[in-house]
């Protein structure tokens, strides 16, 4: 898949409100050192469902949308009109980086993961953090994943960011998700925005994150990887049944 051209403009907008902003419809924003919520008896229901976990920032939270507008919950209404044994999970945190994602993964993976979604890294290239160490976090949030379930599927949703940090790092940020797609022999959404990201229509007043109708097209670039997944694994669960 090609990625879209993208002004300098947009992208610069796009990471300031991704790691600065705070979602009016959320009561905590992200952080580094963002403090974990304590579980609580209906936080965590039992179920015969397989989990998807869709694991990430403010994309995946829904920024400035109800979030039964946002991309997780439109996975869910599609498995659900399919009859598929799956629940969606959204565990997206407004202004979360790679280092607050892995300082509250323990407690999400807290409960069994079938198809685990990572969408996580953009607000680290706002910070100009170096790429080694987004790239280390990202891989330890893989490993204990696989760790904690050497059977559940992981999808890793691709991100670009703004060339004010010069060529070699908007190069080597781009190029990071296919790699530890590689080796790690995950599966990977090339660009989670693509057909969205620059298109006034399809975001908010912000110009940055995604409305409703956005939120849509997201939900489609998702399926394209997720959706052949959860067919073949419901698919097995129904043969083994």
């Amino acid at each position: 898949m090609k990625y879209k051209v993208l002004k300098f403009s947009y992208f610069l907008a796009f990471f300031l409100l991704l790691g600065c902003g705070e979602d009016p419809k959320q009561s905590k924003s992200g952080s580094e050192n963002s403090e974990v919520p304590a579980e609580s008896k209906e936080e965590k229901k039992i179920t015969d469902d397989q989990v998807i976990l869709f694991f990430g920032n403010s994309l995946t939270a829904a920024y400035g949308l109800e979030t039964e507008q946002g991309f997780p919950n439109l996975i869910q209404k599609r498995i659900d009109s399919l009859g598929l044994n799956y629940k969606v999970i959204n565990s997206g945190l407004s202004g979360e980086t790679t280092s607050g994602g892995l300082n509250r993964l323990d407690w999400v993976l807290n409960q069994d993961v079938d198809i685990f979604v990572l969408e996580l890294g953009a607000n680290d290239g706002l910070r100009g953090i170096p790429l080694g160490k987004t790239k280390e976090n990202l891989q330890k949030i893989i490993d204990a994943v696989l760790e904690k379930n050497k059977n559940t599927t992981i999808i890793l949703a691709g991100m670009q960011i703004p060339p004010n940090m010069g060529l070699d790092y908007t190069a080597e940020f781009r190029n990071m998700y296919p790699d530890l797609a590689k080796n790690n022999d995950i599966h990977i959404i090339p660009f989670l925005l693509d057909g969205v990201a620059g298109e006034p229509d399809l975001n908010l007043e912000d110009g940055i994150h995604p409305t409703a109708e956005g939120q849509k097209i997201v939900a489609e670039n998702v399926w394209d990887i997720l959706g052949p997944l959860v067919v073949q694994k419901n698919e097995g669960e129904m043969i083994m049944d």
